[in-house]
């Protein structure tokens, strides 16, 4: 794909869980990237451009989008259910300010191309996930902040389409991410890394919070940001989900990290705490009609997680944590 060559490309949240891999991958097709975050990290590529501004401001988003081929917004809030219900304030409020101040910043500055990234929170429980059955539905209750933020820049972006024929945006809806560069905080990571991170750091028995019976579609970093730029290469408009496809129990996940681990890591279901939605299963087929597969297996994804951690669980990056509002060292 030589489609990014030597193009100017913004990515918000280009230190994260998403962003690590999809600017690598950017750089490797020789793009000029330019990165924002509000982390301090000490490991980023010299062929970046890197800037620690605060996208809730709107000049600072005219600032970072002047003279951008291409915007990837992946800029957000990240916690596990926990935690956004406990401090739904903490997650809303900016996620929508960050959608709606990027956006404008794009269309203003003219680029090219816009990504928004939603998510499947945008989604009601039901079986299986269609992209053109989110308006016929209200989001999960158990996810009603992830899923109205993120609704409402996917409004956005229609309003723009109709007042100023803006088609210049396409959507993603990736399904439960994991990989490197997640988030392992046991106290508001998602399943995966939280689970990783206990785990190893001898946690036994390991709990588990429910009865592991709910089924999620997990799909690993690096395949979503392949996805986002065959995207944005193809200019599709319609959202796209970007998940596996495949429904796995949590037990399983469960299970598969403990099989992993050195010793003997007995698992125990704390049925007393929620499990969350039963089902929550993405349809795959409109990606994969415009060319898009996931290549990396679960069990594949969770063992390079997992050595992934193992190497650099004390590295020195100064995370941003939306839900104190302070930056801190991970």
């Amino acid at each position: 794909m030589g489609f990014y060559k030597n193009k100017n490309i913004l990515v918000t949240g280009g230190t994260g869980l998403i962003g690590r891999p999809l600017v690598d991958l950017l750089l490797a097709q020789g793009a000029n990237v330019t990165i924002v975050s509000l982390d301090k990290p000490k490991d980023l590529s010299n062929k970046v451009v890197f800037k620690n501004i605060d996208l809730r401001n709107f000049e600072n988003c005219l600032s970072v989008c002047n003279e951008k081929d291409i915007v990837f917004n992946l800029v957000g809030v990240k916690g596990s259910p926990k935690m956004t219900l406990e401090n739904p304030a903490s997650f809303f409020i900016p996620t929508i300010t960050f959608s709606i101040n990027m956006m404008e910043a794009a269309r203003q500055c003219n680029v090219e191309r816009y990504l928004y990234t939603s998510s499947i929170g945008v989604y009601h429980p039901t079986d299986i996930f269609l992209e053109d059955d989110v308006w016929s539905t209200f989001p999960s209750e158990n996810d009603r902040f992830a899923g109205w933020a993120k609704r409402m820049g996917e409004l956005q972006a229609q309003a723009y389409e109709i007042q100023y024929n803006w088609d210049k945006i396409s959507i993603v809806r990736p399904a439960n991410v994991y990989g490197p560069y997640d988030n392992f905080d046991p106290d508001n990571a998602m399943v995966i890394p939280s689970l990783i991170n206990r785990a190893l750091s001898g946690e036994r028995p390991l709990t588990v919070w429910g009865d592991g019976s709910p089924i999620r579609d997990f799909i690993y970093s690096k395949d979503v940001a392949i996805g986002m730029m065959q995207v944005v290469e193809q200019g599709y408009n319609k959202p796209v989900n970007l998940g596996s496809g495949k429904g796995v129990k949590i037990k399983e996940i469960a299970e598969n990290i403990a099989s992993l681990m050195p010793d003997d890591c007995e698992l125990v279901w704390d049925t007393s705490k929620p499990s969350g939605d039963k089902k929550r299963l993405m349809n795959t087929e409109r990606a994969k009609s415009i060319g898009i597969n996931t290549e990396t297996s679960l069990k594949d994804g969770i063992k390079n997680t997992i050595d992934w951690y193992i190497k650099n669980k004390n590295i020195e990056d100064m995370r941003y944590n939306a839900f104190t509002d302070k930056v801190y060292n991970k």
